[in-house]
């Protein structure tokens, strides 16, 4: 029931920023900024990856309340980690470069609207009917795809940072390393890779097809 709203994560909305790791001279200004802004970001990525993963875990279960209840409150952190990322943006001041307040504004702007855009989100999953199998399944798809709007939203503003002139410096920046979840079979999220920034791997693998819509009258009444 649930592999459009994993899939969504994995493929649209996974909060890791996409960098080179390269390394250089770098100017001592735009470095202070970028470990200013990744040291608040840091905590902000691990919350995200936790609550990827608590929908991973939950939806093997297969539950429509459980379900719900997870998505819901992950919805919530995502939308908490988007409003931290925007403060983040705004705490570290305008990057040393060129056009750097119209950056920080832009990114911070972005951030908003996705924190924004995930508590409208969490009122759409807190309005389905879990007691409706199918209603249940058919608002969960809906809910997917709207994930998939806002994950744009989400590196757009990240795309903002790496592709800036404080790409690189942010790149060697610790706090902005992704964190890397593993699947719920394996256990608790792991640490960040050193010189890394690998996505988090597909929940979907992790979704069993327990919950569809087409489970039987006895399984359904136990939902």
């Amino acid at each position: 029931m649930n592999k459009k709203l994993a899939a969504a994560l994995s493929g649209g909305a996974v909060l890791v920023l996409a960098l080179s790791g390269c390394t250089g001279d770098g100017d001592d200004k735009v470095d202070a900024w970028a470990k200013t802004f990744c040291d608040q970001a840091q905590p902000q990525f691990q919350k995200r990856a936790a609550a990827q993963q608590s929908i991973a875990a939950t939806a093997a279960d297969g539950k429509p309340a459980d379900i719900q209840a997870a998505d819901s409150k992950a919805f919530q952190d995502f939308a908490q980690v988007g409003k931290a990322l925007a403060a983040a943006a705004r705490d570290a001041g305008a990057p040393p470069i060129e056009n750097g307040e119209q950056l920080q504004q832009d990114v911070a702007k972005e951030f908003d609207a996705a924190a924004k855009a995930y508590l409208e989100l969490k009122k759409k999953v807190d309005a389905l009917d879990a007691k409706d199998q199918q209603k249940f399944a058919d608002g969960l798809a809906e809910v997917a795809d709207g994930l998939k709007r806002i994950g744009r939203m989400d590196t757009a503003a990240l795309d903002k940072l790496t592709k800036s002139e404080v790409g690189q410096a942010v790149a060697q920046q610790p706090g902005c390393k992704s964190v890397k979840t593993s699947s719920p079979a394996a256990g608790a999220s792991s640490a960040p890779s050193p010189g890394k920034t690998e996505a988090a791997p597909s929940p979907s693998a992790s979704r069993s097809g327990k919950a569809s819509a087409k489970e039987s009258p006895k399984a359904s009444a136990k939902s």
